[in-house]
């Protein structure tokens, strides 16, 4: 038997390939979704199974006792297709195999829009979960393919929800059939109309600032009167916690949200955890301020305001309100193998850091921090202490 893993592009007969249609008619059995196997014309056999999952298709072609076969996916072969997951079954059962490519729906709207599409990046959010804010901060377009419960309009509520329902969007419906529709317009618009499940949504680049080391300025930040962790011991804290730019982070007691910010210039998505009614509009403006789209704030008191959130790689604690050791062992049962940094100011704190960090099975270690910046005093220049600060790390052996 031969099998031919063939990409019937992303729509009807007219964009599928000669040599796609030249082996559909050769074929004696055709096998693939029921949308696409039913929808062959009558110049392909008739001899046709619906299924999509590789084993099924696999039994169903090794019973069908033909000599030459086609499996039919949409798109393209290469591209988020089926074809990765029945090409290694096929090859195990010695079977002979090709592949031949398709249109798929990204490469039909860049022609649509008259848009290179080289530069953009592609992403599946097709039965799988997306983060479409993370995706939009890489400083690229972003293409989408849809469907489950992610189709278009939820993908751009997340975006709005971030605070960027300004970004231009656009959604391509149908792409190459009689009801074709290509519209352009913005999240926030789009996450309130409904559109059809045949739908790829290109999202623009967000504004973003441009990447730098850890250490902002204070004066970058808008404060108020809520306390803000000081530059240096930002730049310690984030190299304590040698953040990856895939990883999910929580800061605990966020205040002014300046560690969160720091974080989010790093991570992939940032939670902000604070309960003071001023510190979170503080962290809302900063996030604005700084274009840190993937920061994401948890309203309440921890540890209560954890539960839900996506398991962390990397936790700040920067404000317990007495709850340090609830707190840790939620972060110890939402990811036993997270980072976890501790800043403390009183030598009570950083004795219970430790010992809930211990019993927890962590390894710690303690560093004290003391910064002292000058001021002026006429023609002279003045070190002026500021207040010690206690890290403590935990991580697991």
């Amino acid at each position: 038997m031969r099998v031919t893993l063939a990409g019937l592009g992303c729509g009807g007969w007219e964009t599928v390939t000669g040599e796609v249609r030249e082996a559909l008619e050769r074929a004696e059995y055709v096998i693939g979704a029921p949308r696409l196997a039913g929808g062959l014309p009558e110049s392909v056999t008739p001899r046709r199974d619906s299924a999509v999952r590789p084993g099924e298709i696999l039994a169903n072609l090794l019973a069908s006792g033909c000599g030459e076969a086609c499996v039919v996916f949409s798109g393209d072969t290469g591209f988020y297709s089926g074809t990765r997951g029945l090409l290694p079954l096929l090859e195990e059962q010695g079977l002979e195999t090709r592949v031949l490519p398709g249109i798929s729906s990204v490469q039909y709207l860049a022609a649509q829009l008259k848009r290179p599409w080289q530069d953009w990046k592609l992403c599946s959010a097709h039965g799988v979960d997306c983060d479409a804010v993370a995706e939009v901060c890489r400083g690229r377009a972003v293409c989408f393919l849809t469907g489950g419960t992610l189709g278009p309009a939820a993908l751009c509520r997340q975006l709005a929800e971030a605070g960027l329902g300004d970004l231009p969007v656009t959604v391509g419906e149908n792409l190459s059939a009689l009801d074709q529709r290509v519209e352009q317009g913005t999240a926030a618009v789009f996450a309130e109309r409904e559109f059809a499940p045949l739908s790829v949504l290109l999202a623009e680049a967000a504004p973003v600032r441009p990447r730098r080391t850890p250490g902002i300025p204070d004066e970058a930040f808008l404060r108020g009167k809520v306390p803000m962790t000081k530059q240096e011991v930002r730049a310690a804290i984030l190299g304590k916690l040698a953040v990856g730019p895939e990883e999910v982070c929580w800061d605990i007691g966020a205040g002014t949200g300046s560690v969160s910010l720091e974080l989010a210039l790093q991570a992939r998505q940032v939670w902000a955890v604070e309960r003071h009614p001023e510190a979170l509009e503080l962290i809302r403006a900063n996030r604005q301020r700084f274009c840190a789209w993937n920061l994401r704030i948890a309203e309440g008191r921890a540890p209560e305001a954890l539960e839900g959130l996506p398991p962390p790689d990397a936790v700040f604690v920067g404000g317990s309100g007495g709850e340090l050791p609830g707190i840790l062992r939620t972060v110890q049962a939402a990811n036993p193998r997270a980072r976890v940094c501790v800043s403390a100011i009183a030598l009570e704190t950083v004795s219970a850091a430790l010992e809930g960090l211990t019993a927890l099975g962590y390894e710690t270690e303690a560093a004290q921090i003391a910064v002292s910046r000058t001021k002026s005093a006429g023609r002279l220049h003045l070190l002026m202490a500021q207040n010690p600060v206690f890290l403590i790390t935990g991580v697991r052996p």
